[in-house]
């Protein structure tokens, strides 16, 4: 059974945090953390994704943007990224990390899985989208877990 999850994006501060909350709030008992491929590192939840996650009733104010790991990477149980990009990413920290490294949106769009994007600096209408694929990403998930 998975006991430790990873979320990672990329800066920590938009998809990782609530994605991790959103799986934390889904499957209490678990440790979930997450962490950013090029972390900005001590910052909080960027405002709109903060805004979202708080008024789905997550919990995401303490949250401090923390720096990817080798160690990190191999105390996981399961690491879910974004992207294919970062997977590889993974796996270039930490190669037997790959196997245990799978996309958030692996189970969206029937089955086939499907990258989730960035929305940093970009529009509210693009944090609401992303916001969207999060809560499916997540909740496919914790069926499965």
């Amino acid at each position: 059974m998975f006991q430790h999850l990873l979320v990672v994006c990329t800066g920590n501060i938009c998809r990782s945090p609530v994605a991790a909350a959103m799986l934390a709030a889904a499957l209490p008992g678990r440790r979930i953390d997450s962490a950013g491929l090029g972390a900005l590192v001590g910052h909080g939840v960027e405002p709109t994704a903060r805004e979202l996650a708080e008024a789905d009733g997550l919990h995401v104010a303490d949250h401090q943007a923390r720096q990817l790991t080798e160690a990190m990477l191999t105390e996981a149980d399961l690491i879910l990224v974004m992207s294919e990009g970062q997977r590889h990413a993974v796996a270039d920290l930490a190669p037997a990390a790959l196997g245990k490294t799978m996309l958030l949106g692996k189970w969206l769009d029937e089955g086939r899985g499907r990258e989730i994007p960035d929305p940093y600096r970009k529009s509210r209408e693009v944090f609401e989208h992303v916001h969207g694929l999060l809560r499916e990403a997540t909740g496919e998930w914790a069926k499965r877990l």
